[in-house]
């Protein structure tokens, strides 16, 4: 069972709130059928608290619907994605009517948005480019994320990111792990004291923000890797890095990341054909929970008799 999304919705009932959340279900080996989970086999454990579940929706039907938002980082090599672009083309051609699809490509801790959310899903293949393959002192995987997921209206369906990129934060750049000052001090030009950084780079703190800002307006990320340009992306342990920031927002929104170490994929089909098999198995979860006194987010626990369920 893989999800970590949590926001709460509706009217309060005295001490108690109605959450919704989105769930997707998968088989342990994936060349499984995929079990069906019912409201009777699905528990939820909220904190030390077992709750009761009230819904289990499938997200087919009347539910299906589905905003999918693509989002590209213009620091990618162009070569990295390539033909690739035709893998994507494919995917978003082949979404159902019940999914809109927007494309926008990250850039200067933004975004520039390509095409806003469209059921024309040719019009939205249509949009897609290759990367810049260029950088700028500015840019951040990151911030563009939350600049999209903060201008993203609340809506009671399905919000989910494709977010390809490596990860790596040009903004902060090597003074991510940069600590405090060394104990001692070396002689720099002019006889001058300076000081040195105490650790390598580490991940980016705004990958934290990124991953709680996602997680309280209730979206779900994705994300593919792709090699980026620049020094910074030929480093190995910046690309390790910035895989683990991308790694830590998927893991805790409830999404799914592909990557194939720090090399690029020669096609995402496969990464695709997952991806809409995770599309294919979600669920609206909802339950009343108690809230604390104070605002913060609260782990849920939730878990399956039904057998061969991940």
């Amino acid at each position: 069972m893989s999800v970590r999304i949590v926001h709460s919705q509706g009217k309060a009932v005295p001490s108690t709130v109605q959450v919704h959340m989105v769930i997707t279900d998968q088989a342990f080996n994936d060349s499984s059928e995929v079990p069906v989970l019912r409201q009777n086999n699905v528990q939820v454990k909220v904190g030390k608290d077992v709750v009761r579940v009230e819904h289990l929706i499938p997200a087919q039907g009347d539910s299906a619907a589905l905003q999918l938002f693509v989002l590209i980082d213009d620091t990618c090599e162009t070569t990295a994605l390539g033909n690739n672009l035709n893998d994507l083309r494919d995917f978003i051609n082949a979404q159902p009517a019940s999914t809109l699809v927007g494309v926008g490509y990250m850039s200067n801790a933004t975004i520039q948005v390509a095409q806003n959310f469209t059921a024309d899903h040719a019009l939205a293949a249509k949009a897609l480019r290759l990367p810049r393959g260029t950088s700028s002192a500015m840019d951040s995987p990151y911030l563009s994320l939350v600049s999209l997921v903060k201008g993203w209206p609340q809506q009671k369906l399905r919000r989910e990111v494709l977010m390809i990129s490596d990860g790596i934060d040009r903004l902060r750049g090597d003074t991510t792990g940069d600590t405090g000052a060394s104990p001692f001090p070396s002689r720099g030009l002019g006889g001058r004291a300076t000081t040195m950084p105490t650790t390598m780079p580490t991940i980016s703190s705004d990958a934290d923000t990124a991953s709680t800002i996602s997680q309280r307006y209730g979206v779900i990320v994705h994300s593919i890797y792709a090699t980026g340009v620049g020094r910074l992306g030929r480093n190995s342990w910046e690309a390790q890095l910035g895989q683990g920031g991308i790694a830590k927002i998927t893991d805790e929104t409830g999404g799914e990341y592909f990557a194939l170490g720090t090399q690029n994929a020669v096609s995402f089909k496969p990464y695709l054909d997952r991806l809409q098999k995770i599309f294919d198995n979600q669920y609206f979860l909802v339950f009343q929970v108690t809230p604390r006194k104070k605002e913060g987010l609260q782990r849920v626990r939730i878990s399956t008799d039904a057998a061969n369920t991940d």
